[in-house]
């Protein structure tokens, strides 16, 4: 079973290509460039360099969410296309179920945290033990001030994976000394975990067709949120 994977929720990107258990191919880059200029041709050559026509991938899957709105769009619309045009099966993840999978070899929690602006973060916590992840709870939006409330009553080690931990990091080293930074290769978004996620939900017959696959928010965006904000004062 060949899995090709998207990521383009945050200001990494990557596409990932994996055969069963092997990683067969990766490409990431972690720079401000517009993803709708990178994510198709990186694609492209990732499929050139290990010499894999796109009609031999099985599966096509992308971080859906939560992230950037357009960065989560972009990737969205990229699967969307090609399984359409191949009629291929979608498998759509979760951002922060990819980044707690980077994790898997570690016992600990992992806070998976995207930085949403003005002190809130994209989040969810997941117990790892053994290499077998458990959610903790449901992806939401909140305050640094209200994960840090929830994460006292922790004992194991928190571990802060994502874009938003060094936010969190810092905020709240000097109150929780048992929290720690995801080492660097670890901590940002991988299309190489989102693959094999992809891989073990297609298994339990979670797959979508393209007309199906759906960016997933966890809150509108700033422009609906101005407009709504705008109409509730009148």
């Amino acid at each position: 079973m060949k899995v090709l994977a998207f990521d383009s929720t945050a200001t990494a990107a990557s596409v990932a290509l994996i055969e069963d258990d092997k990683v067969i191919g990766e490409f990431f880059i972690n720079t401000k460039i517009t993803h709708s200029q990178t994510l198709i041709p990186m694609a492209e050559s990732l499929l050139s360099c290990v010499q894999m026509n796109i009609n031999e991938v099985d599966i096509f899957a992308v971080n859906a969410g939560p992230g950037s709105f357009t960065g989560v769009r972009i990737g969205v619309a990229a699967v969307q296309g090609m399984a359409m045009a191949l009629n291929k099966p979608c498998v759509s993840v979760s951002t922060l179920d990819s980044m707690a999978y980077n994790l898997k070899s570690q016992n600990c929690v992992a806070v998976c945290v995207m930085d949403a602006r003005c002190e809130q973060v994209y989040n969810a916590n997941y117990d790892i033990e053994n290499n077998v992840i458990k959610r903790l709870c449901d992806d939401r939006a909140l305050k640094i001030d209200e994960l840090e409330q929830e994460l006292k009553s922790v004992s194991k080690e928190i571990v802060f994976v994502g874009d938003g931990a060094n936010l969190c990091y810092n905020k709240l080293k000097d109150k929780m000394p048992s929290v720690k930074l995801a080492e660097e290769s670890k901590r940002y978004q991988n299309a190489v975990s989102t693959a094999f996620i992809a891989q073990e939900l297609y298994k339990e017959g979670k797959f979508l067709s393209a007309d199906d696959l759906m960016p997933y928010y966890l809150r509108l965006p700033q422009a609906e949120r101005e407009l709504k904000k705008r109409k509730e004062n009148k």
